[in-house]
């Protein structure tokens, strides 16, 4: 998979675009500003909204050249991002360490998606937030992108599962016009999700 993200994110133009996804931008718009993390976040652009927005921000990708496209755009819009190159289940952050985490299109295979999300509420904050945002199992065989395998798809009992320790603010599945970029265009199935941490 690494090489594959390498061989797509190494095309010239950005190719999921320059603009942060909308459910992200609405979402972070509303949050106090503070600590996020963006896992598999590519070639960078919702990372550099938030940075834009005075988020103190990460982000990690096992792909490298995800990371020299994000720290280009990052140049180019004039704010500064963290970015390490690893696998997100190698990620290291103390627990508790941020505010928000944003899953904007990361898609895990099945034997390690809950682990993932599990990984990541450990280091969130009592009281954050992740923003969830994905292609859901009626995705499967449209040509507006995502994973195609059905397991890799999110539904909402699965993330109701993952998340069941959070307060689900928002969890729905719906249809929607997608323009980001040359692989995510035309109507598509989605999910979209706001989980807060509860206080122990």
């Amino acid at each position: 998979m690494k090489e594959f993200w390498n061989e797509r994110y190494s095309e010239k133009e950005y190719v999921y675009g320059e603009n942060p996804n909308e459910f992200l931008k609405e979402q972070l718009l509303k949050l106090p500003v503070g600590k996020i993390l963006f896992p598999c976040e590519g070639e960078g652009r919702n990372a550099v909204f938030a940075a834009a927005n005075h988020w103190d921000t990460f982000a990690c990708d096992f792909s490298e050249s995800g990371k020299e496209k994000a720290m280009g755009l990052a140049h180019k819009n004039r704010v500064s991002i963290s970015y390490d190159i690893c696998d997100v289940l190698e990620y290291q952050a103390p627990n508790n360490s941020f505010d928000a985490i944003a899953l904007v299109f990361a898609h895990f295979p099945e034997n390690i998606r809950r682990k993932v999300h599990h990984k990541l509420l450990d280091m969130l904050k009592p009281g954050g937030v992740i923003i969830l945002v994905g292609f859901n199992k009626k995705q499967l065989g449209k040509s507006s992108g995502g994973p195609k395998l059905l397991e890799m798809l999110f539904d909402e009992k699965m993330l109701r599962g993952d998340f069941e320790n959070c307060e689900i603010e928002a969890l729905e599945e719906k249809n929607a016009l997608l323009s980001e970029g040359h692989y995510h265009q035309g109507e598509a199935e989605i999910i979209r999700g706001i989980f807060r941490k509860k206080f122990q």
